[in-house]
């Protein structure tokens, strides 16, 4: 089993069309057992997949009160299950200081490792005790960074602090308009970044309340999705 977090210092980068696309990529392309573990309080990823409603028990799973199994729902999607979020994970930095237990997190995914390939974390914005929780638990650390000097400047934050871990880190240009002068001169910055461009089919999947892949196969954008999760694949064999 791998764990694959999908995590940004910033807000508005893109971060639930990713975990949402590349779980379906996972599930529909590489036909993994696989988990989206939405941990992020407003919980775009759980709505996208799910329309069950929400039921506050969400942070329970971190302090042992409920198994994760007991809330793993599966999705439409044929090998993708969902655990979904809620607003009481607004409490959860608080309670990983309060706990105590540095890797409380890694120890719940070695727990769902036996029905799992592949574990998706759509993690909260911020570097916060959340974030010092997925870090230690992912294999791989996909950030989206959308082509502008802040976004940019959170990668390199991001990198920093990561340290002789960095090396864990994907970079992806996220939301890209070729038509921009300033996300070309990015993306000359960076050419072996991959690259998701801002598009209609992406920016409906709130509504149609699937991934892109499910509703538009053959939309330029589920082909980047697709060439991502590849990529991720050969990181994760190498």
């Amino acid at each position: 089993m791998a764990t694959i977090a999908i995590y940004s210092l910033k807000g508005g980068v893109g971060k639930t069309t990713l975990s949402v696309n590349l779980a379906w990529a996972a599930a529909t392309l590489s036909s993994r057992r696989t988990l989206l573990w939405d941990l992020d309080p407003q919980a775009a990823s759980s709505f996208i997949l799910s329309d069950r409603k929400p039921r506050g028990e969400a942070q329970s799973i971190f302090t042992r009160d409920v198994e994760p199994e007991k809330l793993v729902r599966p999705t439409d999607v044929p090998r993708l299950d969902l655990l979904g979020a809620d607003t009481s994970l607004r409490g959860l930095d608080i309670l990983f200081h309060e706990l105590d237990k540095k890797k409380r997190l890694a120890k719940l995914l070695a727990g769902l490792a036996k029905d799992y390939d592949r574990i998706l974390l759509d993690c909260p914005p911020g570097l916060t005790e959340t974030s010092e929780q997925v870090i230690r638990a992912a294999d791989l650390i996909v950030m989206p960074v959308i082509p502008s000097p802040l976004s940019e400047r959170a990668f390199e934050e991001v990198a920093r602090h990561l340290g002789n871990a960095r090396d864990r880190l994907m970079p992806v240009h996220s939301m890209v308009d070729r038509r921009r002068t300033l996300h070309g001169e990015a993306l000359a910055r960076h050419p072996d970044w991959p690259i998701i461009p801002m598009a209609s089919a992406i920016e409906t999947m709130t509504a149609r309340r699937a991934p892109i892949g499910a509703y538009a196969p053959r939309a330029a954008a589920t082909t980047s999705f697709a060439e991502l999760w590849r990529r991720i694949e050969a990181r994760l064999a190498a």
